[in-house]
């Protein structure tokens, strides 16, 4: 069994990523809810995470693995369906997740996770705009490559590039970001999956607000 400590379902994009791959593959685990106050590096959380920040695995000996990403990789060494079967496709999820992990920079500050926002929404400016082109080309481009005859997922099959991408897709519905329709009708298959569905219901519960993610909803042309 492990233990997974998690920020507020609310805020913590990088949280949601291994909840959500270990919620659909049925991997169990017990969850640990912590602030994410203090951000981006928060010294009271060096007992359960070494890098001082959330998420963070323990195994059951208590030995840590933090970093979504690093997080995921660790549990497809036992849950291989965590990864696409095919080699290339395997290949390309692999490098979509590390592209969504290391990018985006101008999208995550200028629209970051928040879940009790459901905004009208403005145009977005240029660099962010160029994100979110560069997302719904990703998700268009690998659709129509690797999932033309399969599922609904990037790559017919639900995989972890499917979980890099949810708390984009949750981002897009908060701020109202107007996508192509391939990209929209992605969107709202993550937005609909169980687990995600099931977060968002526990983040919308949270009492716990923090003023800088909060501001944005003047910006963003007030609620819809």
């Amino acid at each position: 069994m492990y233990d997974l400590y998690l920020g507020n379902k609310n805020y913590s994009s990088w949280s949601l990523r291994p909840w959500l791959v270990m919620k659909h593959f049925g991997i169990p685990f017990r969850e640990h809810l912590v602030s994410v106050a203090g951000r981006p590096f928060n010294p009271a959380l060096k007992p359960i995470a070494g890098n001082g920040r959330v998420p963070c695995l323990h195994h059951a000996d208590g030995f840590q693995v933090w970093d979504s990403l690093a997080i995921i990789e660790t549990l497809a060494e036992s849950e291989a369906r965590i990864w696409p079967a095919d080699p290339r496709a395997r290949a390309r999820a692999r490098s979509l997740s590390a592209e969504m992990h290391a990018g985006f920079s101008a999208l995550r500050s200028a629209l970051p996770m928040n879940l009790k926002l459901r905004l009208r929404g403005k145009p977005a400016e240029p660099d962010v705009q160029r994100d979110i082109d560069r997302v719904g080309e990703i998700w268009e481009s690998t659709r129509r490559e690797f999932a033309a005859d399969g599922g609904p997922w990037l790559f017919g099959e639900f995989s972890a590039a499917d979980a890099m991408f949810a708390p984009i897709a949750c981002r897009f519905d908060s701020y109202n970001i107007p996508l192509a329709p391939a990209a929209a009708a992605y969107r709202d298959t993550l937005l609909a999956h169980p687990a995600l569905l099931e977060w968002r219901a526990a983040a919308l519960q949270e009492n716990e607000a923090h003023a800088h993610y909060d501001q944005l909803a003047a910006i963003y042309g007030g609620p819809r």
